[in-house]
């Protein structure tokens, strides 16, 4: 059984095939799970809208000039989170995601300090990101470190639209 301790959250590697199939296989699960979860059930990658296919087969042109967080146990992805590159003085967080059978054991939390540590790094004054409202541990988890519901900047209906300060 693999703890905390054992996990480590890293950049994305520059070149690791590996990091780049865990990354694929973890992008490919969240968005079939949020496609099911939409009621729009799809059987595989193929099914997809055309921008996650692209994030999922091409992940190092869909995320050019994004923070890709990784997090590793050994040699396996079991989970990740992107930070947008600066935009008007803030970045977005997106697809964090953690293999199911690491969950619980504080894999999310470190993706996003590690996320708000590279915002400050980048020196952005804030962060944000949006989150269905059917997901409320991730919803629970973003306030429990500090982020704020706000008004949508998103047209997409059932989406929660945080953020916080850096």
């Amino acid at each position: 059984m693999t703890d905390q301790r054992e996990v480590a959250i890293v950049r994305w590697p520059d070149q690791s095939p590996s990091a780049e199939d865990g990354l694929a296989g973890l992008l490919t699960d969240y968005h079939l799970r949020t496609e099911a979860e939409k009621g729009r059930a799809v059987a595989d990658v193929q099914g997809l809208p055309d921008r996650y296919q692209a994030e999922i087969l091409a992940p190092r042109t869909a995320f050019v000039g994004d923070a890709v967080l990784l997090a590793l146990s050994g040699d396996t992805v079991v989970g990740c989170l992107v930070v947008t590159a600066p935009t008007d003085g803030r970045s977005e967080i997106k697809r964090l995601w953690t293999d199911p059978a690491f969950r619980s054991r504080g894999i999310a939390s470190g993706l996003l300090d590690a996320a708000l540590a590279h915002a400050t790094e980048s020196g952005v004054g804030g962060v944000r990101l949006s989150v269905w409202k059917w997901r409320t541990g991730a919803i629970a988890l973003y306030e429990r470190l500090g982020f704020v519901i706000t008004e949508s900047w998103d047209e997409r209906d059932q989406l929660v639209c945080m953020q916080r300060a850096v």
